[in-house]
């Protein structure tokens, strides 16, 4: 890999890392809906007229209904479930269990008999992903985290159904055009929401920051970068960075709100981790059933979180 293409890279590992600790700082003085509004918007800003000067929306307007399909399974419900399960769980927490995406991922391309059959290895990494989410989960199946937790495994079915939209049914749609449009478009599904939640009184710095943060970097700026790492790596090599996400997600928890690294967090990460690694492992021998596409960003995360 070039310099160029390690730096973005590393970028991507942070931009798309640090996204649920900026939902955990904003949720605490703003409502979910204008978190995401806020987002929405920033991201919609910057992308929707770079996206009109490279091509215009006509294959995106060709393809409405699968894209507000994906537009529903990538950011309307993910980054509202996100926020909301955020106000119970912490953001490593969130971080790790969204690393799951993959294995989820492997199981519905199976269930859809759209994946290879697989072997004895990728069953090995489903199981030991799933062991890593129940160790994480499993102390805190009780209350307000057990529903949490439950919105979270929403939002990893949806970014893994999501991409399987896109890479049926809107492939002829260009990267940038497709993330401006969803982006525009639930921007103003937000608006009327984040409108009649408005915080009585303006927030704090460091949610502004936050919120400022989500849009303009963990968004705009990260699905810039995702665009360009791809073109200068491809797909296979650029995606190995949402391995990476999670351990930054728990990073940044750790160190910027004292979140707890308990022994039961670094065993999960190292069992889900690990699981995604071999459960989305190809064979050697494997012929590819398609042409490789980029595949669409997550928030994510996972665009962007």
């Amino acid at each position: 890999m070039s310099r160029r293409g390690w730096v973005l890279f590393a970028l991507m590992c942070v931009l798309w890392g640090i996204p649920y600790l900026m939902i955990k700082v904003a949720v605490e003085e703003v409502s979910v809906a204008v978190v995401v509004f806020t987002r929405t918007f920033l991201g919609a800003a910057v992308l929707l007229p770079l996206a009109y000067r490279s091509g215009g929306f006509g294959a995106a307007r060709r393809h409405w209904r699968p894209l507000l399909a994906f537009t529903a399974l990538e950011i309307l419900g993910p980054w509202a479930l996100l926020s909301d399960a955020e106000q119970r769980l912490t953001s490593s927490m969130t971080g790790l269990l969204i690393a799951a995406v993959p294995i989820i991922g492997v199981v519905l391309a199976r269930c859809t008999g759209d994946a290879e059959r697989l072997g004895p290895v990728r069953w090995a990494g489903l199981l030991t992903g799933l062991a890593g989410v129940a160790v994480l989960a499993g102390p805190h199946l009780g209350g307000g985290s057990a529903w949490a937790i439950g919105e979270v495994m929403l939002v990893a079915v949806g970014y893994s159904i999501a991409p399987m939209i896109a890479l049926r049914h809107l492939q002829d749609v260009p990267s940038l055009q497709l993330s401006a449009s969803s982006l525009g478009i639930a921007a103003l599904v937000y608006a009327g929401p984040a409108t009649a939640t408005l915080p009585s009184h303006l927030p704090s710095g460091r949610v502004l920051v936050a919120l400022a943060a989500l849009g303009l970097v963990c968004t705009a700026l990260a699905f810039t970068v995702f665009f360009e790492l791809i073109r200068e790596v491809g797909t296979s090599r650029g995606m190995v960075f949402t391995y990476v996400n999670p351990a930054v997600a728990v990073a940044a928890g750790v160190l910027f709100l004292g979140e707890p690294l308990t022994a039961t967090i670094l065993a999960s990460f190292a069992l889900i981790l690990g699981g995604s690694v071999l459960a989305t492992a190809r064979r050697q021998n494997a012929t590819p059933a398609r042409k490789e596409t980029a595949p669409p960003p997550r928030s994510s995360t996972t665009t962007p979180t």
